[in-house]
């Protein structure tokens, strides 16, 4: 090979040239990738931060989409209680329509045992109906409650404190019998039978209404409800130590039972011979309006709302009497009238536009009931609620039912 020396080339100047131009166009190249790539970063973050801001924005979309389901959940649910207090059925059919409640019957029970917002005069009322699915719903209502290691007064205070029972005797019975039933399973041993446990529980609710209400002068002593529970646990008596527990504990306070305002009328409104709506004719004013009337103590109260903390009107019945009418505009009237005085006035109170109470303005009372069948029950119900208690009649059936056992 020829001998070069350091610093020269053996190619010629157009070649050197050549070489010159494709380093410079190399270089050229380099920076254009560069370029590109800087470009290709800068659109990427801006992706980046598209994406980012996407992202949010459907964050806040759904955030306010939960919060829009949240506030109409809410408002179905105030919806749903409402129309609860008025017609305990539409109401339960309405939260489950709505979502709120699922069809679930635990779910439902749980949701009348909190009972918030709920009226307990409605959930008593829907708790003592006899179809299949509210029995079921009464039997997971009762378990909502903790009756283990609780004497049966405690037991009855917690119990009765849920709701508020209902006047019909079938309803009560319904539900005393599933109150007795589960007492006694959470806490064996105790009574015989859940016949005895129900038919104790009756005398004690007696027992409080005897002891405190102010219209009974005659309070009963220890011995006379020692004497009423005699031969109740399957033909034996209980020990006295434990009925003496259970007086002394009613005695000394009285059951708070919920009336939803805690005022004096509770007391008047335990234990109605019969409540509900009907449509009443005006005295004055000859227009039907619908109000909640409840049968207790010879009198007949009515509302406006199944909440109300005061009746509109107070009918005492007595000197009155009842009897079925007929009416061209309503269907399945009754008529609350004095025999004796036609033409007066019936002694009676209401509250006028003002909230102040003045008398009535009636000469008679006419009521329509939704049906011929409630019409007639309304009617025997007002004959008889001066001498007829449910309570009696229900554990008067228990006490033959022990007995026959024995």
């Amino acid at each position: 090979f020829p001998f070069v020396f350091p610093g020269q080339s053996d190619l010629s100047k157009a070649e050197e040239a050549e070489i010159e131009t494709i380093k410079q166009h190399r270089k050229a190249l380099l920076e254009d990738i560069q370029r590109l790539k800087e470009e290709i970063a800068v659109v990427l973050a801006e992706i980046d931060c598209f994406q980012i801001l996407e992202e949010r924005k459907e964050a806040m979309t759904g955030a306010a989409r939960w919060q829009s389901l949240l506030i109409k959940k809410d408002k179905d649910l105030c919806l749903g209680r409402k129309k609860f207090n008025m017609d305990p059925k539409k109401g339960i059919q309405y939260l489950t329509d709505h979502k709120v409640l699922t069809s679930d019957l635990r779910e439902i029970a749980k949701f009348l045992y909190k009972g918030e917002g709920l009226n307990k005069t409605a959930i008593g009322d829907y708790l003592g109906e006899r179809d299949p699915r509210n029995l079921q719903i009464l039997q997971a209502f009762v378990e909502c409650h903790s009756f283990a290691n609780l004497n049966l007064v405690q037991a009855l205070r917690q119990f009765l404190w849920s709701f508020r029972l209902p006047g019909e005797a079938q309803k009560i019975d319904r539900m005393m019998e599933a109150f007795a039933n589960w007492y006694c399973q959470c806490n064996p041993g105790v009574f015989q039978s859940t016949d005895t446990c129900y038919v104790l529980s009756f005398s004690v609710i007696m027992l409080n209404t005897s002891l405190h209400n102010p219209n009974v002068k005659d309070k009963p002593p220890f011995e006379r409800f020692v004497v009423m529970n005699r031969g109740i646990d399957n033909g034996g008596d209980l020990p006295e130590e434990l009925l003496r527990n259970l007086f002394e504990s009613i005695k000394n306070e009285p059951f708070s039972i919920p009336e939803d305002d805690g005022n004096d009328l509770t007391h008047t409104f335990f234990n109605p011979s019969r409540e509900g709506w009907l449509l009443k004719l005006g005295g004055r004013v000859k227009t039907w309006k619908r109000r909640w009337f409840i049968l207790t103590d010879n009198c007949l109260y009515y509302f406006e709302y199944t909440t109300d903390k005061e009746p509109l009107g107070i009918i005492p019945l007595e000197n009155l009497s009842v009897r079925k009418v007929d009416d061209p505009k309503k269907p399945n009237c009754f008529e609350l009238f004095n025999p004796s005085c036609k033409g007066q006035k019936i002694k009676a109170c209401k509250t006028d536009g003002d909230g102040k109470v003045v008398e009535g303005k009636h000469q008679s009372y006419k009521i329509s009931a939704a049906t011929s069948e409630e019409r007639n029950l309304w009617i025997e119900a007002i004959k008889t609620s001066i001498t007829r208690d449910p309570f009696y009649d229900l554990v008067s059936a228990r006490k033959k039912k022990i007995a026959s056992k024995n």
